[in-house]
């Protein structure tokens, strides 16, 4: 009984997030509230185990407590159960007061805050790849370095900020503009698959943040790699191991996603190719591949540190002792500071506003930056974590503690109050 009413509390916060969203947000915050609603119903609630134990051990006349059972049981359960079902119902009041507080802010907002500031970026990031091409064909050191600056850039705010929004469906409010920017930016832009990015990003990493064995961020990390081969070098291959890897899942997809997919990622590899053969000018075929693999590695160093900073290193929790979604979010997310390159390249929602988007996942880049001092207001008022640090900060920290957060088993947090 205790753990559908668990269950009903996860749906009803889905529910009250579910008004900021668009259709598309809609669609899969019910996937989410599904998902939510199956876990919670096949949590117990803690201490249940240990008060059925305590309840069948002998007395002092060496006679088992059993036979009462039945008379002490109730009301020790009662209180329990109550309890934790009260800190449950605090814990989701505190969610849903924070979504409506988002909410009027979303709803007071206009499309150009919404959505038309980043879709301005993301254009003009389209309009400078001519330039780019062009300094690419110049012969003096100066220009054709220039080449690579604009063309990195470009392809970091294309590749980097497009498929994260188009992944969320934040750049357009119809369903099928959404999945016509998702497949655009992720496959022939980012040379990966659409469906397994979206799965991969969306129902793994946001539905289970730091949750052992589910969005645990261990898939970044390559424990044979030592320290500095992984802060510094291996993240130059990045654009190399991305189609190499997306091939790879093609075989889980179905015939027509995977052939739309291998399409998209051939046509984006080749027609940068292409462009830099007829349009800049090279030479041969190998010195035009070099050019693309430094444009594209432009920003993988700062890429791999971010996706590692904000979430390792922070709390993590077991899948059977989830906390509520607004504890696991702001335990185990970290924002890191302004920044005037990365937060135009990357987005504010994976720089300065981390924990906004994972609060609100489909939000724009722009309206995390809006509502972020509505939500570190309202976290510190409550007294909940709103966890921050600088670039060098965790960069350092990852230097000094690599073994422990990258090469060994992350630990499990227990925090006492909300397993």
């Amino acid at each position: 009984m205790e753990t559908l009413s668990d269950a009903v509390l996860q749906r009803e916060e889905a529910e009250a997030q579910r008004g900021i969203g668009d259709a598309g947000e809609r669609s899969w915050k019910n996937l989410e509230r599904k998902s939510s609603f199956q876990e919670g119903a096949g949590q117990e609630i803690p201490g249940n185990e240990r008060q059925f134990q305590d309840l069948s051990l002998p007395n002092e006349a060496g006679e088992s407590k059993k036979g009462n059972a039945e008379e002490e049981m109730v009301p020790a359960l009662v209180h329990r159960s109550g309890k934790y079902k009260g800190e449950e119902m605090q814990k989701e009041t505190v969610m849903m007061e924070l979504t409506g507080l988002v909410q009027k802010a979303v709803n007071e907002s206009s499309w150009w805050e919404r959505r038309g500031i980043d879709c301005a970026i993301l254009t003009a990031a389209f309009l400078s790849l001519p330039a780019g091409f062009l300094l690419l064909g110049c012969s003096h050191t100066l220009l054709f370095s220039l080449g690579i600056l604009v063309m990195g850039t470009a392809h970091a705010v294309i590749t980097v900020k497009g498929t994260h929004l188009a992944s969320h469906g934040s750049l357009s409010e119809s369903q099928a503009w959404g999945r016509f920017w998702a497949v655009f930016f992720i496959e022939l832009c980012g040379s990966f698959t659409a469906r397994a990015g979206v799965q991969a990003h969306i129902k793994v990493h946001h539905a289970h943040t730091n949750i052992i064995g589910l969005g645990d961020s261990s898939t970044w990390k390559l424990p044979s790699l030592p320290r500095y081969v992984y802060m510094f070098v291996a993240p130059l291959a990045v654009p190399i191991i991305t189609p190499v890897v997306a091939l790879g899942l093609l075989k889980d997809l179905s015939m027509g996603i995977a052939l739309r997919a291998l399409c998209m990622i051939t046509l984006g590899l080749y027609s940068q190719y292409w462009l830099l053969l007829h349009l800049s000018g090279f030479q041969s075929p190998v010195s035009a591949l070099l050019c693309m693999l430094l444009c594209r590695a432009a920003f993988s160093l700062p890429y791999i540190h971010v996706n590692i900073f904000q979430h390792i290193g922070l709390p993590m929790f077991s899948p059977s002792r989830r906390p509520s979604r607004i504890h696991q979010m702001t335990h185990g997310v970290l924002n890191l500071p302004r920044n005037p390159l990365l937060d135009w390249t990357f987005g504010h929602s994976l720089i300065n506003c981390h924990v906004e988007h994972h609060l609100f996942p489909f939000l724009s880049d722009h309206m995390c930056l809006k509502v972020k001092p509505i939500v570190s207001r309202y976290l510190r008022e409550k007294r909940l974590p709103y966890q921050e640090d600088s670039y060098l900060s965790r960069l350092r920290l990852f230097l000094r503690e690599y073994e422990e957060l990258m090469v060994l088993a992350p630990p499990i947090t227990e925090l006492v109050g909300i397993q």
